[in-house]
Parts: structure tokens; C-alpha cells; sequence
């Protein structure tokens, strides 16, 4: 039984892919300037993601995740089509279903971390800013070495 009444869902907004989690469904519930909201928080941190696709220390995943997080909140459409990006959609459904990470996706993130904050370190003159981006780096890598590994 579908827990949201036909009566209060957005028939605007076609249903995410299959297989992906119903958090979507909840998205109809909400009044109309709550998903304004949502969609628009979800957007900003959409392109937070990225842009930290080329800007080294800036994280894209939890951009990404936030933005599906509310999107999940605003628009079955906007989560939908999300879901459905051959690079994001997998990464997404992998986390909400299980809280975990790719190998791959892992892995390249900790590399990136890792040569991103040496690179940074490596070009500041200023100790206490070294020290402050090296207790960054160190906390970012332990943070993403204990989120469990899928497959």
C-alpha cells in the first residue's frame, strides 16, 4: 500500500527509477514552499558538488548527497533525474541503501584528499595554517577510511 494518499501526490513529478529508495515518496507530503526550499538548498549544494569536482579541497560527495537528501524532500522529478546520472545515480542509491562506498569511489577519494592537502601544505609558508591543514586532512581521511566499503 502506497503510503502517500493519491490525493496529495504531485502527479507532476514521474516516480525516481526502480530500485531506488521511497524517501522520494515523502516529497509530496510537504507544502509547496518547504519543497521550494528543499529544491533550492538542493541545487546550491548540487553545484557545491561541482565545483568541487576541480577545486581541491572543496568535498563533492556530501554536496551530493545533500543535494539528493533534498531533493528526496522536494520533487520526485528533481530526484529522480539525479538518481539517473550515470556518475552520481550509483554513488547515491549505494549510500542510501547500505552507507557505504564503492571500492572505487573510496579509493579515489582518499587519494585525492591525500595529494590535494599535501599539495596544499606543501605551497603555505605559514606553520600554523600547515598544522591547521594537516588536522584537516588527517580528520577528512580517517572520516572516509571508516565509511564502509560496498561489494
Amino acid at each position: 500500500m502506497d503510503p502517500v494518499s493519491d490525493s496529495t501526490r504531485d502527479e507532476a513529478d514521474p516516480a525516481p527509477p526502480s530500485g531506488t529508495p521511497v524517501e522520494a515518496e515523502a516529497s509530496a507530503t510537504a507544502s509547496l514552499p518547504v519543497r521550494g526550499i528543499f529544491a533550492v538548498i538542493g541545487t546550491i549544494s548540487l553545484a557545491f558538488g561541482l565545483i568541487g569536482i576541480f577545486v581541491p579541497v572543496l568535498p563533492t560527495t556530501p554536496f551530493v548527497l545533500l543535494a539528493a537528501a533534498c531533493y528526496a524532500r522536494a520533487s520526485r522529478r528533481l530526484y529522480g533525474w539525479l538518481l539517473g546520472q550515470p556518475a552520481l545515480g550509483p554513488i547515491i542509491t549505494d549510500w542510501r541503501r547500505s552507507r557505504s562506498l564503492p571500492p572505487g569511489v573510496k579509493r579515489r577519494a582518499l587519494v585525492l584528499v591525500a595529494l590535494t592537502f599535501a599539495v596544499s601544505i606543501a605551497l603555505v609558508d605559514e606553520l600554523p595554517v600547515r598544522a591547521a591543514l594537516l588536522a584537516t586532512g588527517v580528520v577528512l581521511i580517517v572520516f572516509l577510511s571508516r565509511i564502509p566499503t560496498s561489494r
